[in-house]
């Protein structure tokens, strides 16, 4: 519980604080994908309401009242807010090149979890949700043994900037937690769909406990289930890989651990100098157990824009 009363729960609570209680769960799901012109199709929309559950015909239904109300529109089998034919193009257009992007995804997850302390891997961001757009980018979320986080995201990064010239298209490493820390501690509309909508990649295993250690998600996602693991890679390192763990796994890792993390926080505060303490806490996420990299506090622009859509249904139940 101890999480519950940290500062960027606090935080994050505060972006929620203009949540009507009384608005309809299809209501919430149409709203939040509409901050990203995003519509959705019945099935997509009764997966994130009603999970698991049979009842898609109640789904329907309620949709039918937001339609009569003239809440929402439906256009082509898509649902959303102030619906044109440009975001459903757009979002078919985002659907097309995610699905040629994915193979991608999985070999650099393959690769990522050679890496020295890498437990398992994720895709997180647009493409775990089926979209891509032309300049977009995957965005990998990442789990590490306990105490080398910080080894584990410094050799990705000099391997970015060495060798794919700081390119981050295919290659955006910005989410490290480690397994002994799986629960995310900011809890709201943004994190939970990013945690329902999570891609694993590399080690399933540890993709069902980072899942059953964030269940709090059911306060936003009812009945959601989990990823299908059937296309999951397994957790195999190389000779290198597993020399540097041996090596790394006493004193010395645990002394050049927190000297990363030392080196990096002290860059991070005199280039985000500017921040809030409150607003650095979530962005740029700094300690044994985490690593955070968000300096656009994107998650904060999403949960403003979604509390505006939300006005769009206030008292629809």
């Amino acid at each position: 519980m101890a999480s519950y009363l940290s500062k960027v729960y606090i935080y994050s609570q505060l972006l929620m604080k203009a949540l009507p209680n009384d608005i309809s769960p299809v209501a919430k799901i149409v709203a939040y994908y509409d901050v990203f012109n995003y519509p959705l199709r019945l099935e997509e929309i009764h997966y994130f309401t009603e999970g698991q559950s049979d009842s898609i015909d109640k789904t329907k239904v309620l949709l039918d009242s937001l339609l009569e109300e003239n809440r929402i529109e439906n256009k082509e089998g898509f649902y959303g807010i102030g619906l044109t034919k440009e975001k459903i193009q757009n979002r078919l257009k985002g659907n097309s090149a995610a699905e040629k992007v994915v193979s991608i995804a999985q070999k650099k997850s393959n690769f990522i979890a050679k890496f020295p302390f890498v437990d398992a891997v994720m895709i997180s961001g647009s493409l775990s949700k089926g979209v891509i757009a032309d300049d977009g980018d995957i965005d990998y979320f990442i789990i590490t043994q306990p105490n080398r986080l910080w080894i584990a995201r410094t050799l990705l990064i000099l391997y970015k900037k060495l060798f794919l010239l700081n390119s981050r298209k295919y290659f955006c490493v910005n989410y490290f937690i480690d397994n002994e820390s799986l629960e995310i501690e900011e809890k709201n509309m943004f994190t939970a769909t990013e945690i329902v909508t999570m891609l694993p990649m590399v080690n399933g295993n540890s993709y069902s406990s980072f899942r059953k250690a964030n269940e709090w998600v059911q306060l936003f996602y009812h009945n959601t289930p989990n990823r299908s693991l059937n296309d999951v890679s397994e957790l195999k390192k190389g000779g290198l890989g597993k020399f540097a763990e041996w090596i790394l796994k006493g004193r010395l890792g645990e002394s050049l651990d927190a000297y990363f993390m030392k080196i990096t926080l002290r860059r991070w505060k005199k280039k985000f100098g500017h921040f809030e303490d409150a607003d650095f806490e979530v962005t740029m996420k700094t300690n044994r157990r985490v690593s955070k990299h968000h300096p656009s506090n994107y998650q904060r622009f999403v949960l403003e824009k979604y509390n505006e859509k939300l006005k769009h249904f206030e008292g629809i139940i």
